[in-house]
């Protein structure tokens, strides 16, 4: 028997610390230096991620629960997250042979219910769903490029708009088709091409299928909802606002794309 620590499945290999804290944000100016070990804390965020626990049940052998959420709300306040998910997907789609920047995308919405914590929320009538709804678009490899955490009553085409209004305008700009499914019908196809010179293909179901069949394009989205559904603490909504949902879907981005390059 081995009595050596054990670290969680969920902690990053050193190879893949070597990879992320380069991404990190440095410290600037003067002041108290920072005395926590950063690849603890990106450790117990992904702890968190994957079990699903709250933050003040964090495991002792990871810092102080409060000083790791402060570092969390800070890269979502920063965009910290973001940024790394971007540079991480350039990495994926570089050693899948892609160039950087993809011409095609998926777009599709999934509404999850919220626990008690409050903020934003609304009711899904199609799902049936009181919480917020999850907006992603991805590549054709299925990668994240970018999500919009909303209340759940907010529409597939409006969703699809805050999307294209956040994502990198480098991405924006080389985007040249969006697959997406007929809850994006309407004049979205027209905003689309007036404002960001994009064609909205709508995918649907072939005349006369019956029962369930795999939908060309789209189940690459639902693949990626599928990747995201690994980790626990997004089986619900648990945040206060939408910036940390976002945080969260990017951290979870993150860390499969982190699997991916570094094996």
């Amino acid at each position: 028997m081995s009595h050596r620590k054990q670290g969680y499945t969920s902690e990053i290999s050193q190879r893949q610390w070597r990879r992320l804290k380069w991404l990190l944000p440095k410290r600037k100016g003067a002041g108290r230096p920072v005395e926590l070990e950063m690849r603890a804390v990106v450790n117990a965020i992904f702890y968190l991620l994957v079990t699903g626990c709250q933050w003040r049940n964090l495991p002792r052998e990871y810092p102080n629960p409060q000083s790791v959420y402060y570092h969390y709300r800070k890269w979502c306040l920063e965009g910290t997250w973001q940024r790394i998910n971007r540079a991480m997907v350039f990495l994926e789609r570089r050693r899948a042979g892609r160039f950087p920047r993809p011409s095609a995308a998926i777009v599709d919405s999934q509404s999850v219910k919220v626990s008690d914590m409050g903020g934003v929320s609304g009711y899904d009538g199609n799902k049936r769903i009181k919480g917020r709804k999850r907006h992603i678009l991805v590549d054709t490899l299925g990668n994240l490029l970018d999500v919009v955490v909303s209340a759940a009553n907010l529409s597939d085409r409006q969703g699809v708009k805050a999307l294209l209004t956040k994502v990198e305008r480098q991405i924006a700009v080389r985007l040249l088709k969006i697959w997406a499914d007929k809850s994006y019908q309407g004049d979205l196809e027209v905003w689309l091409h007036e404002h960001c010179n994009i064609a909205l293909e709508i995918v649907s179901a072939h005349e006369g299928q019956t029962g369930f069949a795999v939908q060309p394009r789209r189940w690459v989205v639902e693949r990626a909802f599928a990747w995201l559904g690994k980790y626990r603490r997004l089986s619900k909504d648990y945040e206060r606002d939408t910036l940390s949902s976002e945080g969260l879907i990017y951290a979870a981005s993150i860390r499969t794309l982190l699997n991916r390059l570094v094996s």
